[in-house]
């Protein structure tokens, strides 16, 4: 149930967010193509934002394993698919 009530809520801040910036929802279908692209990016902040915190390095080979495929969509590599059905 929490999960319904946060993405409600983030669909609301969107909505505001929409209403600021004069934009009617649903949005033409370039400026949602955008802002689905900024949430997919957002996404990757906190993982990010974490890994730093723990003073882990950020490394291009990190990047490409763990928040490309999750903001292009690709399917997991061979040891990741064995790695989340563990």
């Amino acid at each position: 149930m929490k999960l319904y009530v946060v993405s409600l809520l983030a669909g609301a801040l969107v909505g505001i967010v929409y209403a600021v910036i004069d934009v009617r929802s649903p949005a033409p279908p370039l400026v949602a193509l955008v802002g689905l692209l900024g949430m997919l990016l957002g996404e990757q902040v906190v993982p990010v934002a974490r890994r730093m915190s723990r003073g882990e390095p950020i490394t291009a080979a990190w990047i490409a394993s763990e928040c490309v495929p999750r903001i292009t969509g690709a399917p997991p590599s061979e040891p990741e698919r064995e790695e989340h059905a563990r």
